[in-house]
């Protein structure tokens, strides 16, 4: 037999007590050591068949229970499971929903494979890397944000050297930001950005004091914010994309905009005064709103007033005008009836609500009759109340 199989060997230990004394599992290399002349440790024989492997691992298990003793068949069909499990974890790869599998070949991207179970060609020959393609990842900017010792209340704390930034009329504005991100590429996002993190938050940090450059500080601390999350999401996108980074920026969010917090309270009763100012503003706007539409309202009403009357005073006029002419011509046709008749009409309208006497100056011949004339024109007095003195 090529190999010993004293009781003092185990079944991966050498034969002799050549070059490695102890004899331990692994002395000898993978395979042990191989037939030789001698007991010495020197060159390497060929390598053992299956069934020299069978007998090794029959006599390894004997050591571990001693008496038993299991035929080759069983042998191998113990070591069947073995070697299908060893086979299923060295030829097969899962994905999990979440991940994308992008496998290499000796270092070099060849595929990309969706969830699922997948074949490959064992270690070293093809590696799997699995991205995480659908998660929403987040990176802070200005802040760190965790969880208290108890775990019941979230802290933030504030990063200067990251928050601070200069704005385009020179003054200091505390910014804190949260950039939300996904991978859109993954063979991109592995091979050409080594710290993708690390490179979306210096990115991001760059361009959001680019915009903030750009800006003064009172439209950032109050109708500018929108503003600037769009324009700094803009610009983080088309930088990560000019480094073919294969990431998708999905939201930029401005958590703080807020002064220093040594004149944060000079900066506040800046704001409550431009606050109240913006007020009033508005209410004399509603109040412009409300009083030129009634002025002008009335000025209309005045002006077709005075058209109404201008049209009325015309219409009169030239009513009484016509009657006058109507009158001339009925007078050209027979002045003394007429002459009569407008004498009569005068009298009757001067008379109507005179007190008046009249005389016949044909009666009584010379006879002077009584006329008591001044109780004719004496008026009956109203009746004096009952009680009255």
């Amino acid at each position: 037999m090529p190999w010993s199989n004293q009781s003092g060997g185990g079944g991966w230990k050498s034969g002799g007590g050549g070059g490695n004394n102890g004899g331990g599992p692994w002395g000898q290399g993978p395979w042990g050591q191989g037939p030789s002349g001698g007991g010495g440790g020197g060159g390497g024989g060929q390598q053992p068949d299956l069934e020299e492997l069978l007998k090794r691992s029959q006599d390894r298990l004997k050591q571990v229970m001693p008496g038993s003793g299991l035929p080759g068949p069983l042998m191998l069909l113990l070591a069947a499971p073995i070697v299908a499990v060893l086979g299923f974890y060295l030829f097969t790869f899962r994905v999990n929903p979440d991940e994308l599998g992008v496998v290499l070949r000796f270092g070099e991207f060849v595929r990309q494979e969706p969830p699922g179970l997948h074949f490959r060609l064992p270690p070293p020959i093809e590696e799997v890397r699995l991205p995480k393609v659908t998660r929403q990842n987040i990176i802070e900017v200005g802040m760190r944000s965790g969880t208290s010792t108890r775990g019941l209340q979230t802290t933030v704390r504030d990063v200067p050297e990251e928050s601070l930034m200069l704005t385009g009329d020179e003054n200091i504005v505390d910014v804190d930001f949260v950039v939300y991100w996904r991978i859109k590429d993954a063979a991109s996002y592995l091979f050409n950005i080594q710290q993708p993190e690390a490179t979306v938050k210096e990115v991001a940090e760059s361009a959001m004091r680019e915009i903030v450059g750009k800006s003064n500080i009172a439209p950032l601390l109050t109708e500018a914010r929108q503003k600037a999350e769009a324009d700094a999401q803009r610009l983080i996108q088309s930088t990560l994309d000019s480094y073919n980074s294969g990431i998708q920026i999905d939201q930029v969010q401005l958590q703080k905009v807020d002064p220093p917090m040594q004149v944060i309270d000079a900066f506040r009763d800046v704001q409550a005064a431009r606050a109240d100012q913006e007020r009033l503003q508005n209410e004399a706007f509603s109040y412009a709103n409300r009083i030129v539409p009634e002025a002008r309202g009335e000025a209309e009403r005045i002006l077709q007033g005075a058209e109404g009357f201008k049209q009325q005073t015309v219409a009169e006029a030239q009513g009484q005008a016509s009657r006058f002419l109507s009158v001339y011509q009925e007078y050209e046709k027979a002045p003394e009836v007429t002459r009569q008749r407008l004498f009569l009409e005068t009298m009757e309208r001067v008379l109507a609500g005179a007190d008046k006497i009249i005389l016949d100056n044909k009666g009584g011949q010379g006879v002077v009759p009584f006329l008591p004339l001044d109780q004719l024109q004496q008026r009956a007095k109203p009746a004096q109340p009952a009680g009255s003195n």
